[in-house]
């Protein structure tokens, strides 16, 4: 037999063959530098890198000899040669009002900071330059005592305290060095929250509401995620008072955990004069500790958990010693080391008018590398525009509904990241909104031209990132009740009953912070995030979401912005409707406006509404509840286009004379179609 045929026919018998002629290239050296292999070139093999003290390896560290003989390259590398490169941080500069001593930037170097005047110092008093480029701690800044920090100002340095249900930073923004890391939301891990509020005699019974009120909202937030958190509640002054303890079922309950917060009781500390937040810390230390104990036959799970300590205070602790043993005695209950450090995030924050000790404040937070976790800020509002900035769902890989991202200052596509375009190969058409990872709901008549729907794209994410993307339609669900020219003959010259459509595109949709659906009502996922118990049906749906005869609610433009519209139910949509029979251009020989709106249709276009322009059709009509989004129509006609011929989305008021009304497609009225094309896609409540 040709000796090539019996190695060939040994393979089968002997796999390890195969592999074993497999070998990575040998072109791996790095200049100024050495390596080694941890199983020689054979795949699975890594090569890790070695510099000098000094400098470190650039563009990567290791490398992993893949199973097909190549060396891996990691995507955010390009392809380059590796070299030795000296470590060298930037210029940390020097903030108004510091005086910085040290001006050597290479590894090791340190540089100081003192506040001149009255000022105080927030941030890093020492920072040393490490092998990455990076310097250690935060920013140092000089401040008036009582200043207060700006959301936009805080957002960038907050940190990563609820790691691994909050991980790594946004894949579709470029990642800045300097910039503290965000906190992402993941299913995976469990998160121990603990909120600790000072309701010292230097804190003001009305500023301790606020503590309470800023407590709920984060409570709130956090458990709109539908995450694993158990939530401990200590109230302190000379001593402290456990409200609930994470050992508690409560305390996975956010009714309970809410109801809690709302029953403290500023007196329950009137007779306690100091402020001991040592005492306060030492009660989360037993907590924990207690904790591991009961965890002991499991270790791995007591190491899996995530502890974020959120402080609300006024940072003047008089008494029982410094706070800093109890925080030793923490970092040692739950071995936090280098490795372990994203485990334990410790929050120093002031909300209110408080007279804030900001060098105590300062210190008793978290010191992490480009981050901050002391804060005082004006009000709840503020606070909740910062803790959103914390809250990051790009790790948040299941396609849970309705979660927006409700901070002013994120992107338009953040804010509404289910909002879609509709388009031919040559221009824009049409909106609509994904409720499930390939899926998305629209409007019928945006379909209804003749162009191959093969050419068309629907582009999905924010455009101004290079996280949107296109993706093909499989195939177009239109509802066959849909004929625009259906009442022609009765001289209705447009009717757009059943103006409703579904998308199954080509491939799935990776959720991120610019992609994620909208919650669809009458569905499982919007039962959870209405937070209703199980058995609820779309009736209780409805009666939540449109309870109001007049109710707020928004849509989205052609340049991406969130615009105010009030949906009108009742006796208000009965007055919203009666316009169209006066419309005598539209609909000359009208004689009964409900041939033309029919009860399928949500009114809005009343005084102070914006009115969706052409183009906008299709898109979601969604309102907001428990912090979470629900789609409850969706665009489909109107008497008035706002942005006229122009697509420039440049909205002018109506003419006088002409009276603005916009229609839209009740999601309630077409559930039995719904229920038809979505089955096996969508779980459903029942009617």
């Amino acid at each position: 037999m040709d000796p090539l045929m019996a190695v060939l026919c040994l393979l089968p018998l002997y796999p390890g063959l195969a592999t074993a002629a497999l070998s990575c290239p040998k072109n791996v050296n790095i200049s100024g530098g050495s390596f080694t292999l941890s199983n020689g070139w054979s795949p699975g093999s890594i090569l890790t890198y070695s510099c000098p003290l000094g400098s470190y390896p650039y563009p990567v560290a290791t490398r992993l000899c893949k199973s097909n003989g190549q060396w891996q390259i990691p995507r955010s590398t390009r392809l380059t040669k590796a070299i030795c490169k000296p470590s060298h941080c930037p210029n940390p500069g020097i903030s108004v009002g510091a005086v910085r001593t040290g001006s050597r930037f290479g590894l090791g170097d340190k540089v100081r900071y003192r506040c001149s005047s009255n000022l105080v110092l927030t941030g890093s008093a020492e920072r040393e330059c490490q092998d990455d480029g990076v310097w250690s701690g935060t920013e140092a800044i000089c401040r008036q005592p009582y200043s207060y920090d700006f959301p936009e100002d805080v957002a960038p340095a907050l940190g990563t305290s609820f790691s691994h249900l909050l991980a790594t930073t946004n894949p579709i923004q470029q990642k800045k060095n300097n910039l503290g890391r965000k906190i992402q939301i993941q299913r995976s891990g469990h998160l121990n929250l603990y909120l600790l509020l000072d309701a010292s005699q230097s804190v003001s019974k009305d500023d301790f509401e606020i503590f309470k009120d800023s407590a709920s909202h984060m409570v709130d937030r956090i458990f709109s995620f539908e995450i694993k958190v158990s939530v401990a509640i200590i109230t302190f002054a000379s001593k402290p008072k456990i409200i609930m303890s994470v050992l508690d079922d409560r305390s996975r309950d956010v009714t309970e955990v809410e109801n809690s917060l709302r029953n403290i009781n500023y007196k329950d500390h009137e007779n306690g004069t100091g402020t001991n937040i040592y005492e306060a810390l030492h009660a989360v230390y037993i907590m924990m500790n207690n904790q591991m104990n009961r965890l002991r036959m499991n270790p791995v799970a007591w190491q899996e958990i995530r502890h974020a300590i959120i402080l609300l205070t006024d940072g003047k602790s008089n008494m029982g010693g410094s706070p800093k043993v109890a925080v030793d005695n923490i970092k040692e209950v739950l071995n936090i080391n280098q490795k372990r450090k994203d485990f334990l995030d410790i929050y120093a924050i002031g909300v209110g008018s408080l007279q804030v000790d900001w060098k105590e404040l300062n210190n008793l937070g978290s010191k992490k590398d480009g981050e901050r976790h002391a804060f005082i800020l004006k009000d709840v509002q503020a606070l909740s525009q910062v803790f959103e900035h914390m809250l990051d769902i790009s790790q948040l890989t299941d396609p849970i509904c309705g979660v927006g991202n409700m901070s002013a200052n994120a992107s338009a596509q953040e804010r509404t990241p289910w909002h879609v375009t509709i388009k031919p190969k040559s221009q824009e058409t049409c909106r609509g909104a994904l409720i499930s990872d390939q899926w998305v709901l629209t409007a019928a008549h945006c379909l209804s031209n003749a162009e191959d729907r093969t050419l068309w794209r629907v582009s999905v994410g924010d455009p101004n990132f290079q996280g949107s993307k296109e993706f093909q339609i499989e195939k177009a669900e239109i509802s066959p009740g849909f004929n625009v020219f259906s009442k022609k003959n009765q001289g209705i010259p447009e009717f757009y009953g059943d103006d409703i459509a579904l998308l199954k595109l080509t491939q799935k949709v990776k959720m991120s912070t610019h992609a994620r659906p909208i919650c669809l009502p009458c569905t499982v996922g919007a039962n959870l995030a209405l937070r209703r118990l199980p058995g609820s049906t779309c009736r209780d749906h409805e009666k939540e979401l449109l309870n109001q005869v007049s109710i707020p609610a928004h849509f989205v433009a052609l340049n991406g912005d969130k615009l105010n519209i009030n949906l009108k139910t009742g006796s208000e949509w009965t007055n919203c409707v009666k316009v169209v029979s006066k419309d005598k251009t539209t609909f000359p020989n009208l004689t009964d406006v409900r041939e033309v709106v029919t009860d399928q249709f949500l009114c809005s276009g009343t005084q102070g509404d914006d009115s969706p322009c052409k183009g906008e059709s299709g898109g979601a009509v969604f309102l907001e509840r428990r912090l979470r989004f629900f789609q409850v129509g969706l665009v489909s006609w109107g008497l008035y286009n706002p942005c006229g011929s122009s697509s420039k989305n440049s909205r002018k008021p109506a003419p006088h004379g002409k009276v603005p009304r916009d229609f839209h497609i009740n999601l309630f009225r077409l559930q039995p179609w719904l229920r038809q094309h979505l089955e096996g896609i969508l779980n459903f409540v029942p009617l």
